[in-house]
């Protein structure tokens, strides 16, 4: 019998070549199709497919669901603050200032601790009300107090408003009770009503009952016409002695600040020998006019703002360092 022996080599090549071309179609289909889903998916977290903004995907338990940025508030965020800034540089232009006053920080979370300023303790100062003039602190602010309360300017309210400087007030009830209702206003913007006594006496030349009368009394008085006992008290023409500061203490008082610059209409003053500014400076003025200056308070405010403003500072709020 013959044996045929036939070649299948040809045809063993061209099936292995065949099955492998329709392997790599596969492979290569498949990869179109991942590719598609992976672009699909980071389309989709990325817009927030769902219109709450998560991304359409019931999550697995336990699991949060994705949520896209909050675009809309981020918007309407930034909007306001160009509306904010664009009101600051309109008031500044409109209260004659030569440039915009900086914005301060946002308040410290731990508060400076505040103690009495080197020379200016009494006998028995421990456990009494610290005397300073002014903030340990590194940020560059400074601190506006206005004390008394004889003049009573409706522009000066306005010009503070309209630019959004804190100060705080330190009343004299003599004068207060001419209106009331102008420093209530006053408060009524977020500013701090505080204590400078009944009548403005020289506190020192009195008992310690009579200086307790006139601290405690002025304590009640703004409680009764503001809702608040304060916790400042600022001596007339800063003058005390280990009685005003007992007495403080026993109206509720907690700090006594003084000042380190005072500022008037055509001038500053300065308590250091070298006349600079320093971070945490508190700053005096007084609520006056044209019948004791040669100007206004917004003059006063504008001399003020155009000074510190210029050499860096921001105004801060007193009360929010302590």
């Amino acid at each position: 019998m013959r044996v045929v022996v036939q070649n299948d080599k040809p045809r063993a090549n061209g099936t292995i070549r065949a099955r492998a071309s329709r392997a790599r179609t596969s492979r290569v289909r498949t990869n179109h199709v991942r590719g598609a889903l992976a672009v699909l998916t980071l389309a989709a977290l990325a817009s927030g497919c769902a219109q709450d903004g998560s991304t359409g995907v019931r999550p697995a338990a336990g699991q949060e669901r994705l949520k896209a940025p909050p675009a809309r508030a981020l918007d309407h965020y930034a909007a306001k603050l160009r509306a904010t800034h664009r009101a600051k540089v309109a008031a500044a232009r409109r209260w004659g200032l030569k440039t915009v006053p900086l914005t301060p920080p946002a308040p410290p979370a731990a508060k400076p601790r505040i103690t009495t300023r080197k020379g200016f303790e009494v006998d028995g100062h421990a456990g009494l009300p610290p005397v300073f003039t002014t903030v340990p602190t590194r940020q560059k602010v400074v601190f506006l107090t206005i004390d008394d309360g004889a003049e009573k300017d409706p522009a000066f309210l306005r010009m503070m408003s309209e630019l959004k400087v804190p100060y705080t007030a330190f009343l004299s009830d003599y004068l207060v009770k001419e209106d009331y209702g102008y420093f209530k206003k006053m408060r009524d913007t977020g500013v701090v009503l505080n204590n400078h006594t009944l009548r403005h006496p020289y506190l020192p030349g009195l008992s310690y009952s009579r200086q307790k009368r006139e601290i405690c009394g002025m304590q009640d008085v703004i409680e009764k016409r503001y809702g608040k006992r304060p916790a400042l008290f600022r001596p007339p023409f800063g003058n005390y002695n280990e009685d005003t500061l007992r007495a403080a203490r026993a109206c509720g008082i907690r700090y006594a600040p003084l000042w380190n610059e005072e500022v008037f209409v055509d001038r500053w003053e300065y308590r250091e020998w070298d006349r600079r500014i320093r971070p945490g400076d508190i700053v005096l003025s007084h609520f006056r006019g044209r019948d004791d200056w040669k100007g206004t308070m917004p003059d006063m405010i504008r001399r003020f703002l155009d000074k510190v403003t210029a050499e860096g500072y921001a105004v801060a709020r007193l009360e929010d360092y302590l």
